[in-house]
């Protein structure tokens, strides 16, 4: 359960040029369901979805995954939750061109202190489970946009996380690839993962495994 109360953010605090970014949100997300964040830019609903993923600090307010504070947790726990517990698929995919697609989703994992064999095997599952495994030895900057964001999928695996964050996922993507990712959205509910999708694709409006769509508008949640 991902638990939000009274959340608050506000950017350029105490100046005269204040931008109140998030409202005063209440939500509650329930464990291995799929929530769509869905708004126009600027709607506030990829920094709800940041500071979920603890990258983002909120001003006031209050979250909690599974009775876990995550609000105010200094930068080196968030750095340690957020690789223990959650999974990122981003717009841009943040991927090393120069780097192979095996090494791009490895690197995630060596802070940990995997043993080298240990890495080996969970990388190989994660390429399985987003179906890029024949393309382990390409350099990333080979890929197609498709192969990148199953690249992406991959990485966002490998540390078998509860919870899959997507911030605007097929936003560079053409429509065969969008539903790629749908249907790789949906083996994940399959695997029981706590998904959240920031987006403003109507692609995801009527898909029979979204749970709730949340309307954001302004910074606020809207019924």
């Amino acid at each position: 359960m991902i638990k939000i109360t009274n959340l608050n953010k506000t950017f350029n605090e105490n100046t005269k040029k204040e931008f109140h970014a998030l409202k005063n949100i209440n939500l509650e997300i329930k464990t291995s369901s799929c929530v769509i964040l869905k708004g126009i830019s600027g709607s506030g609903k990829s920094t709800l979805l940041s500071i979920i993923g603890t990258l983002l600090k909120p001003t006031s307010g209050e979250i909690k995954i599974d009775e876990d504070s995550i609000a105010k947790l200094p930068d080196l726990h968030a750095s340690n939750f957020r690789a223990k517990r959650l999974g990122f698929i981003f717009q841009s995919y943040n991927l090393f061109n120069e780097l192979s697609v095996k090494d791009n989703i490895a690197i995630t994992l060596i802070p940990l202190g995997f043993t080298q064999k240990q890495i080996n095997e969970m990388v190989l599952k994660a390429m399985n489970l987003a179906n890029i495994e024949h393309k382990k030895d390409e350099l990333v900057y080979n890929l197609s946009g498709g192969e990148k964001q199953r690249c992406a999928i991959a990485r966002a695996l490998v540390n078998n996380p509860d919870i899959i964050l997507c911030d605007e996922p097929t936003a560079n993507l053409d429509h065969d690839n969008s539903i790629n990712f749908i249907e790789s959205l949906r083996e994940l509910k399959k695997l029981n993962k706590t998904i959240i999708v920031a987006t403003h694709d109507p692609i995801f409006e009527k898909l029979d495994f979204v749970d709730e769509i949340i309307n954001i508008k302004n910074g606020i949640i809207c019924e």
